[in-house]
């Protein structure tokens, strides 16, 4: 894998030209799909990052499992081809046997051991591992081609939970990789940072060849940029369009998306520490205004983390009502008090995370404003986002972090403890009673966890106010007439080369 660092001459050189023609980019049975980010790490420990996975999952890294996105056969083989419980605490998978890596060397279970080891990691911070925060997972080698996984506590969704674990060889270092090695169709043939990336199909690839044999990947910022180098020819997808772009029907498709946009508030910084301030916020947003102006009709304000469709949804949550008055009142109290509402604070977006992201962000900041918060906006790119998402947060002037979260496997387990347990890496909340509710619910099954996970939603939003939950969004896509290509709830954060095919 070839890869170069652009001189700041190059980036502005390369800037100042026009998109690429579509002969530029066109091969035979090769596509080009234009991204909204670019990537700034490859590594597939960090595939669960939208910009990340849309290039790596499942294209160059696989998982065990898959679930399958397209249909209703539910969880789905990948490199296991069946798994059991061999207790309550422990499942066995049985691992596809003749898989090699692109380097040659053969998968087994010693790989999948080490891959879990490397996403816990003090060498990384792998984005994989907050999946896997709060659950205590042993994983032992029965032998090369059997490999049991231990839960505590115990986990009947073992087989869907492991389908975000991207399998690298037992020889790759626990250091990030700038050249990924997996067991999946294409290789990183080349990266040049800041400009694009290329994947090439493998010929020894141990499932049926996908359509397409080379993949170019580059970066445009503006949506409609993006639509236009597909009209164009320039490109063959691009996954990301705002609804504006979303114009023609023989081109253009929406689809559901399993992102949430949410401001993440920290609850241990002052004013936020104060419940009043906290509610106040979430009623000094009026989410209805963004609905067919920025964003698009069908995106729905959000009462959760996680979609509609998610385990455990509680219909019995209310978005907030638009009360500009209410909230002032609400500040005015907590003033009253003593509590710093005048305090700066930023709200931190990440630019290009969405189509008008910075638009919602410089509208947020100013009702935050109107309702006597002392907001003020800072867009980033990703990876200085980044430091305000995570543990060990930077230090300085109070911040909210605008931010998408993704839950398109159907659980809530894949959100709650890194979001909002006290030990999770992204949350802002240090409370007991939320603490026990993620703790139980995670170890219930049927309708015991159902229940639970209700509970906890009621508690997050009502009780608390933890968010400043924003809306269940809403994807468009623009595909090139040459390529088939239907996106799915999952096309934002993973887009597999081989649903790929030509016209």
């Amino acid at each position: 894998m070839k890869t170069t660092n652009l001189t700041a001459g190059l980036v502005l050189a390369a800037a100042m030209v026009p998109a690429l023609s579509g002969a530029a980019f066109a091969q035979d049975k090769g596509v080009t799909i234009v991204l909204s980010e670019e990537l700034d790490l490859v590594d597939p420990c960090m595939a669960t990052r939208s910009n990340i996975g849309r290039v790596v999952l499942q294209n160059i890294s696989e998982t065990l499992t898959e679930l399958d996105v397209r249909g209703d056969k539910g969880v789905m083989p990948r490199l296991a081809e069946s798994w059991d419980m061999v207790d309550d605490n422990t499942w066995r998978f049985n691992l596809r046997q003749g898989v090699k890596f692109s380097d040659g060397t053969a998968f087994d279970a010693a790989d999948v051991i080490h891959s879990f080891e490397r996403t816990q990691s003090d060498a990384n911070t792998c984005e994989i591992s907050r999946y896997y925060e709060g659950i205590d997972l042993t994983f032992t080698a029965v032998d090369d081609n059997t490999l049991d996984i231990k839960s505590v506590p115990a986990q009947p969704i073992m087989p869907l939970l492991i389908s975000l674990l991207t399998i690298v060889p037992s020889e790759t270092a626990m250091e990030f990789t700038r050249d990924p090695i997996g067991t999946g169709p294409y290789t990183l043939a080349e990266w040049n940072v800041g400009q694009n990336i290329t994947l090439e199909r493998r010929d020894d690839y141990w499932g049926e060849a996908p359509a397409v044999e080379t993949a170019t990947y580059v970066f445009r910022s503006e949506p409609a940029v993006r639509a236009a180098m597909v009209a164009a020819g320039e490109a063959d997808i691009a996954p990301s369009i705002s609804a504006i772009e979303a114009s023609n029907a023989a081109t253009d498709a929406s689809y559901p998306n399993s992102e949430t946009t949410y401001l993440r508030i920290d609850h241990g910084t002052a004013p936020f520490d104060d419940l009043r301030v906290r509610q106040a916020l979430n009623l000094a947003i009026d989410r209805e205004a963004f609905i067919g102006t920025i964003l698009s009709e069908g995106v729905i304000p959000a009462v959760a983390i996680v979609p509609p469709s998610t385990l455990g949804w509680n219909p019995d949550i209310a978005a907030p009502t638009y009360d500009l008055e209410r909230a002032k009142e609400l500040l005015a109290e907590a003033a009253a008090d003593g509590v710093p509402v005048d305090t700066e604070f930023l709200v931190v977006g990440r630019t290009g995370n969405f189509p008008g992201a910075t638009e919602v962000y410089e509208a947020i900041t100013s009702m935050l404003g109107d309702a006597g918060f002392n907001a003020r906006l800072q867009m980033v790119e990703v990876a200085e986002h980044e430091q305000f998402y995570s543990r060990p947060f930077v230090d300085g002037t109070p911040y909210l972090v605008g931010a998408q979260h993704d839950n398109s496997r159907g659980d809530p387990v894949f959100s709650m403890f890194f979001k909002y347990h006290s030990e999770g890496r992204q949350s802002g909340i240090m409370d007991p009673k939320l603490d026990a509710l993620i703790d139980s619910a995670t170890a219930a099954t049927g309708d015991e966890r159902v229940a639970l996970w209700q509970d906890t939603f009621a508690y997050l939003h009502d009780e608390i106010a933890s968010d400043g939950l924003l809306f269940h969004m809403v994807g468009f896509a623009r595909v090139g007439e040459n390529v088939n290509f239907t996106p799915t709830i999952a096309t934002n954060g993973a887009l597999q080369l081989a649903d790929i095919t030509f016209n």
